[in-house]
């Protein structure tokens, strides 16, 4: 069992990549919102344009894309991200292709993250309650192919240096959010970090139906992590140490 912010003090930057806006917010909000206290410079990478998540007749996909934005651009503000980027691939529809992992890589190229946060790429039905979104296993696949070894070799979508201009860069560090019995890394958090990952899934109005009930199963899922380390709360994930 580790625990800690990062293997390296020097560690400053970092990035999520997750497929859908209120994704991070849910699996690692309180690690970003320490990481932006700390002075951090931490990016989110969306890989869709959530234009599926509704259940309201009316709306239309692409009113719900410019407000699934919006949300996810004042989250940001809440946690202190220094920006978002949105890929914009269909809701529903990602898959692990090339192209995604080419776009995955140059956001890795653009922002040069010490650490790198993403989604389990593999459907676990033995120890966790949650059967998984397509989308959240396609999005992980992609950001771990696009860490090793698509954004570290300068051979692999050349174009990115030849046309872009965007050296290749190695990831120190990959953290994949786990939430049931596979973690090996606890990151702890003070109850500000929890407190602003909170105010930050609220934003997502559109999503969270009850903000009052999201925000107490957060904070009770966090001091269920920290009580594992001896910390008042955390957040559990298995790491990787890239060479």
């Amino acid at each position: 069992m580790t625990t800690g912010d990062g293997s390296n003090d020097d560690f400053k930057r970092a990035m999520v990549v997750t497929a859908h806006p209120d994704d991070a917010e849910y699996g690692c909000s309180g690690s970003v919102a320490k990481w932006c206290r700390m002075g951090w410079e931490v990016v989110y990478v969306l890989c869709t344009d959530g234009s599926k998540g509704s259940e309201d007749r009316e709306i239309t996909s692409k009113r719900l894309v410019e407000i699934r934005a919006e949300e996810q651009i004042n989250a940001g503000k809440t946690l202190g991200l220094k920006t978002v980027e949105f890929l914009g691939y269909p809701d529903g529809y990602l898959e692990p292709t090339l192209d995604v992992r080419r776009d995955i890589s140059r956001q890795i190229r653009k922002h040069k993250p010490d650490v790198l946060i993403t989604t389990n790429p593999t459907r676990d039905l033995m120890s966790s309650g949650y059967v998984g979104h397509p989308d959240h296993f396609a999005a992980g696949e992609a950001a771990l192919s696009a860490v090793f070894p698509s954004a570290r070799d300068h051979l692999t979508f050349p174009e990115l240096f030849s046309d872009e201009g965007l050296e290749p860069h190695k990831v120190r560090e990959v953290w994949v959010m786990t939430f049931g019995d596979g973690a090996d890394f606890w990151n702890p958090l003070t109850e500000q970090d929890v407190d602003t990952s909170i105010a930050a899934l609220k934003e997502h109005t559109s999503q969270v139906n009850d903000p009052d009930q999201a925000a107490k199963w957060m904070k009770q899922r966090r001091a269920e992590l920290g009580k594992k380390i001896g910390a008042n709360y955390a957040e559990s994930f298995k790491k990787f140490t890239l060479s």
